[in-house]
């Protein structure tokens, strides 16, 4: 089992700046991939951006590219997301979650963790 514990979150101006973090217990993340999703009131859950277990792939969605970085430090257990030039449709809460056999997936189904979640909310 692996826990995950998102942080980080909370209110921004547009065009402000924020960093994710997404702690893992109960077992080394260093051979999952990681991925981050954002859940708006209303909406589906959507994919934002993925790693896989080195760091040397990451995957993002066409929404987010060039404003969000995804990375991960394997000896803290942790992985992030710093957001730039924030906007209000960015405002959801970000899930991080894990997918023990994949190589970064922007699939929902391929993760087996997910965290509870932390609130973005970008205001205008």
């Amino acid at each position: 089992q692996v826990q995950l514990v998102e942080s980080g979150g909370g209110f921004v101006q547009v065009g402000g700046s924020l960093r994710l973090s997404c702690a893992a217990s109960g077992r080394p993340l260093i051979r999952y991939a990681m991925g981050w999703f954002r859940q708006a009131p209303g909406k589906a859950r959507e994919f934002v951006a993925a790693i896989s277990w080195s760091g040397g792939n990451t995957y993002y969605a066409d929404s987010v590219k060039g404003r969000f970085t995804i990375s991960r430090d394997n000896a803290k257990n942790t992985v992030y997301l710093q957001m730039n030039s924030l906007k209000p449709e960015d405002t959801a809460v970000y899930l991080c979650a894990a997918d023990v056999w994949g190589a970064g997936s922007s699939t929902i189904g391929s993760y087996d963790y997910w965290g509870q979640g932390t609130q973005v909310t970008v205001s205008s």
